[in-house]
């Protein structure tokens, strides 16, 4: 297998923590979708990553169909509970942490544009929903260990990913402080080898 990814992309450390933590060898290629050379169009029509090119051929994506596959594809850490319930509130949170990090892009992506052309309220509105979505995942974690009271998921590793992307993106977000308990959380993720290992570069 091959993973298409770049180093600062959120979406692609979610795929690589769940690479990491199922302990399943892949070979990472890294590709700027936004370079003219880029070749990430030839796999995924939408010009995105990741993209996970398996065996024969094929080619996976977006994150979250592509999570899903490893979870199967391998028995060992399970990410994703067998439980309905249970399966479908991990993706529950799996959906806001990307959300936040959909958000987050935009605005990345917007502020790059000359600041006479840039749009400021939907910046604003861009904004909104990270300090939503944030107050929503703080709410839900409550004083919880992990996101779910089972123990360590892919919901713990979507919401890592994301507060990762805006520490990259958005210094200037002092979640931390508005939230003590996704920063315990943060820095429990952050001494796995996992999220250690895939820390975003720039």
């Amino acid at each position: 297998m091959k993973l298409i990814a770049s180093l600062t992309s959120p979406y692609a450390r979610k795929v690589r923590v769940v690479l990491a933590e199922k302990h399943i060898d892949c070979e990472l290629e890294v590709d700027i979708p936004w370079n003219e050379d880029s070749h990430v169009p030839d796999y995924n029509p939408l010009g995105k990553i990741p993209v996970l090119l398996l065996d024969d051929g094929t080619a996976l994506y977006d994150s979250r169909v592509i999570v899903e596959y490893l979870d199967h594809a391998s028995p060992v850490g399970r990410m994703l509970p067998k439980e309905s319930h249970s399966r479908i509130l991990v993706k529950r949170w799996e959906a806001l942490a990307d959300g936040i990090c959909d958000a987050a892009a935009a605005i990345f992506i917007e502020k790059k544009r000359a600041q006479t052309q840039q749009n400021s309220e939907w910046i604003i509105r861009q904004e909104r929903k990270i300090f939503r979505g944030l107050e929503t995942l703080a709410k839900d974690l409550g004083e919880k260990p992990w996101c779910m009271e089972a123990g360590f998921t892919l919901a713990d590793i979507a919401t890592g990913c994301a507060l990762g992307y805006l520490d990259l993106r958005f210094a200037e977000i002092k979640w931390r402080e508005a939230h003590p308990n996704l920063a315990r959380l943060s820095a429990k993720l952050g001494s796995r080898v996992s999220f250690s290992s895939t820390a975003p570069q720039t």
